[in-house]
C-alpha cells in the first residue's frame, strides 16, 4: 500500500497529520509558555500561510469554509497553534475580500504566498480608539506605542496596526498601516505569561520612534467612530477565530464520551452527557452559520451582518465554554489534575470570551444596530 505523504495528501488529510504531531508537544509548550515555533515551521513548509490566497497570486485558493475547518482540526489538537494561525488567516481573508471586490491588496497577498510571511494584528486591542501616538515628519510619521495581545508576534513578519493622530485641523484620526518587524524601533516584551493559550506567543509589541512612510498608510478614519472597514474585518475574522475554540470543545466532548462509556452505569452520567452534547451542537451549528454568513467572502458588508456575526460569536464562545465545563463535571475530580488534558482545554477555552466584542459590548452594539434600522 502506498504511504501517503504531505505532498500528495489532501489539505484535510495533511492537516490531520500535522495536528496529530502538534498534539504530542502541546502540553509541554503550554507548561513552558513557549511559542509553537516548530509547529509554525511545519505549517510554513507546507505553505499553510497562503492557503486562502487566490491561486492566480500564488496561493492554494482554498475555500474560506475549508480553512475554518482546518483551524477547527488544529484546535482539536493544539489550541494555541489554532488560535495563533487564525489570527494570521483573518488578515489574509480581509485582504482577499478587498482583492475580490475592490481590486486591492494583490502585492501583499503575493508576498505572503511567495515568502510564507506571518501577519500580526493588533486590531482587537486597539478597536475604535487605538493607542499610542504619531508625529508628522518629512515623508511620513514617527510612531510610539505598546500593542498588547499581539498573537503570534513571536514569529511575526509584518505588524498590521494603527495609532491615533492629531491632524493639522486639530481633529483626532486613527491611521492604519503595516510595519515590518525588522524595522528599526520595533521590539517585543517577554510578557506573555497567562492562564490559557499560553503558547500563542502573544507578546506586547513596542514601537519606539518607528518611521512609517506616507505610502504605508492604508486607512485614515475618525477616532472612536465605527468605520465601515470593521464590517469586513469582523465578518471574516470571527468565524476563523471561533474555529479554534470549536476544535477545543470538540476535543473535550471526545474525552468526556470516552469516559462516559466506562461509567455509564452511574445514574447521572447519561444526563450530563446529553446536556454536554446539546452545548456542543449549539457551538457547532452556530459556528457553521458564522462561516456560511461570509458566503465564501462574497458578502455585502454592513452593520447588520456585523451584528449577526458578533451575536453568533458570543453564542459560540459561551457554548464552547459550557461544553468544556460539562466535560469536566462528567469526568470528575481527575480533570482537576494539571496532567489531565481537560485542565488545559478548560484554561484555553476561557480566552474565547475576550475576542471582540466581549459579551456586554456585543449586546450594546447589537441593540444600537437594531434601533438604527
Amino acid at each position: 500500500m502506498e504511504t501517503m505523504t504531505l505532498d500528495t495528501a489532501t489539505w484535510k488529510d495533511k492537516t490531520a497529520q500535522l495536528a496529530k504531531s502538534f498534539a504530542e508537544n502541546a502540553a509541554a509548550q503550554d507548561d513552558k509558555g513557549e511559542f509553537v515555533h516548530a509547529n509554525y515551521e511545519l505549517l510554513k513548509a507546507s505553505e499553510y500561510f497562503s492557503v486562502l490566497v487566490p491561486e492566480e497570486l500564488g496561493g492554494a485558493g482554498l475555500p474560506y469554509a475549508e480553512v475554518c475547518q482546518l483551524i477547527r482540526t488544529l484546535g482539536n489538537h493544539c489550541g494555541s497553534t489554532a488560535l495563533a494561525f487564525s489570527m494570521h488567516q483573518h488578515l489574509i481573508a480581509a485582504t482577499v475580500w478587498k482583492y475580490k471586490h475592490k481590486g486591492q491588496g494583490a502585492p501583499l497577498l503575493t508576498n505572503v504566498a511567495d515568502n510564507q510571511l506571518v501577519l500580526v494584528s493588533t486590531g482587537a486591542r486597539d478597536w475604535l480608539g487605538s493607542n499610542g501616538s504619531m508625529k508628522k515628519v518629512e515623508g511620513g510619521y514617527l510612531v510610539n506605542a505598546k500593542k498588547a495581545f499581539a498573537s503570534q508576534s513571536a514569529a511575526g513578519n509584518i505588524l498590521v496596526t494603527s495609532a491615533p493622530y492629531l491632524d493639522e485641523t486639530n481633529a483626532w484620526q486613527v491611521l492604519h498601516f503595516g510595519v515590518p518587524f525588522k524595522a528599526e524601533g520595533v521590539s517585543l516584551l517577554d510578557d506573555w505569561n497567562v492562564m490559557g493559550m499560553r503558547a500563542t506567543g502573544s507578546q506586547t509589541v513596542v514601537l519606539n520612534d518607528v518611521f512609517v512612510p506616507d505610502s504605508a498608510i492604508a486607512l485614515a478614519r475618525d477616532r472612536d467612530a465605527f468605520h465601515p472597514v470593521w464590517n469586513v474585518v469582523l465578518t471574516v475574522a470571527m468565524p476563523l477565530i471561533m474555529s479554534a475554540y470549536v476544535g477545543i470543545a470538540e476535543r473535550a466532548r471526545t474525552l468526556a464520551l470516552a469516559h462516559a462509556a466506562s461509567v455509564q452505569d452511574q445514574q447521572h452520567i447519561p444526563y450530563l452527557l446529553g446536556q454536554l452534547n446539546n452545548s456542543w451542537l449549539a457551538a457547532h451549528t452556530q459556528w457553521q452559520a458564522m462561516y456560511a454568513r461570509t458566503n465564501e467572502l462574497d458578502f455585502e458588508p454592513n452593520k447588520a451582518v456585523s451584528s449577526e456575526i458578533l451575536g453568533l460569536k458570543t453564542n459560540v464562545a459561551e457554548a464552547c465554554r459550557e461544553t468544556v465545563n460539562l466535560a469536566i463535571e462528567l469526568v470528575g475530580g481527575r480533570s482537576f489534575y494539571v496532567k489531565n488534558e481537560l485542565e488545559r482545554l478548560f484554561r484555553d477555552v476561557q480566552a474565547s470570551q475576550f475576542h471582540p466584542l466581549p459579551k456586554w459590548e456585543q449586546y450594546q452594539f447589537t441593540a444600537a444596530t437594531l434601533l438604527e434600522q
